[in-house]
């Protein structure tokens, strides 16, 4: 699966997750960037990913995803 791709499925999760269809994730976005990017949210927004997907991410890398460009990375390395 291309990167592309990649972030296709990612804005409409987080447009999901958020319920807010102006949202378009990047590399470089963070939780500071979306406004109700909380704790809870992030883990709705991780088992929507992983559900996505098709895949389970190790809680080693939760911790270490910095931004949505790092997400993505782990991604591309658990569906290659």
């Amino acid at each position: 699966m291309a990167r592309e791709e990649i972030f296709e499925k990612l804005n409409g999760i987080f447009r999901m997750v958020f319920a807010d269809e102006s949202i378009t994730v990047y590399d470089d976005t963070t939780a500071d960037d979306i406004e109700d990017w909380d704790s809870l949210e992030h883990i709705n927004l991780i088992v929507a990913i992983e559900k996505k997907f098709g895949f389970k991410f190790e809680l080693g890398e939760v911790r270490k995803m910095k931004n949505v460009g790092e997400m993505a990375d782990t991604i591309e390395k658990h569906i290659s």
